[in-house]
């Protein structure tokens, strides 16, 4: 396994030849940059150099104490692309990276070549706010978490696919459980506090919102987001759930190729 570079207290590995054309890839809470190997190796085959980042407080970044915000993890997301000397990247963030991936396309425009915002919503409703509460409160009194880890599988993908690719299922599941419970916490409270809503229309980076057909009420708020920026393409991936790169990677994969099609320079 590569050792990963780091910017600060963020970790994030490369993949591919610097000097091509940068796509950064940004991943979901409780997981990690290496829940993106599929498309990893796809874009460097298809020509690209790819950089996968840990968000703060998961994989091998730091957790530094609260509180977290998602202008603050849009903020580590250039601190990266300033330590490698990328001027402008194409962004690709799911769940947390996709939420944090709209701080991006509002604060540093200047940064990039195009958003891919996947299975995310641009606020937190109150609904939506209140189970982290209740995560945040389990893995605080477990001092891990672990406890975290298999509830957060099923709500992904559901038993059957669990079931059936074991080896992914124990990938996903130790990174869960091995997350830090302050960078839980912190981004999960980021999330609580995330209302870009109201401003998303001042998106103007070229827009593609990707999501799966059966992550809960996404599909429609994600309908929704793609009206509200202008020239956004919006793709629902059949028969997925909350991580169609990890479920679906094929129909994932040709919808992230047709984004790049559409939006490169």
């Amino acid at each position: 396994m590569s050792t990963p570079a780091r910017a600060g207290d963020i970790a994030f590995l490369t993949h591919g030849n610097s000097d091509a054309t940068p796509v950064v890839l940004a991943h979901s809470i409780l997981s990690s940059g290496a829940m993106w190997s599929s498309q990893a190796s796809l874009l460097v085959e298809h020509g690209f150099f790819v950089v996968c980042i840990d968000a703060r407080g998961h994989g091998a970044s730091g957790a530094t104490p609260a509180p977290y915000s998602m202008d603050g993890l849009a903020d580590d997301t250039v601190s990266v692309l300033d330590t490698l000397k990328i001027e402008r990247a194409h962004y690709v963030g799911l769940s947390l990276g996709g939420m944090s991936g709209v701080g991006l396309g509002l604060r540093h425009a200047d940064r990039l070549l195009s958003l891919c915002l996947c299975d995310m919503r641009a606020d937190t409703p109150a609904a939506a706010a209140a189970p982290w509460d209740e995560r945040i409160a389990i893995a605080q009194a477990a001092r891990s978490c672990a406890p975290l880890a298999e509830p957060t599988l099923e709500r992904w993908f559901g038993r059957a696919f669990l079931e059936a690719n074991a080896s992914t299922a124990s990938l996903l599941r130790n990174v869960a459980s091995t997350t830090s419970v302050d960078g839980f916490a912190g981004c999960a409270r980021a999330i609580q506090a995330m209302d870009y809503l109201a401003v998303v229309d001042r998106v103007e980076t070229p827009t593609s919102l990707i999501v799966g057909a059966r992550d809960g009420t996404l599909p429609d708020a994600m309908r929704a987001l793609a009206q509200r920026i202008r020239g956004a393409v919006f793709e629902v991936i059949e028969d997925a759930g909350h991580l169609p790169n990890v479920e679906r990677p094929d129909a994932f994969n040709a919808a992230l190729l047709r984004h790049l099609e559409r939006t490169v320079a």
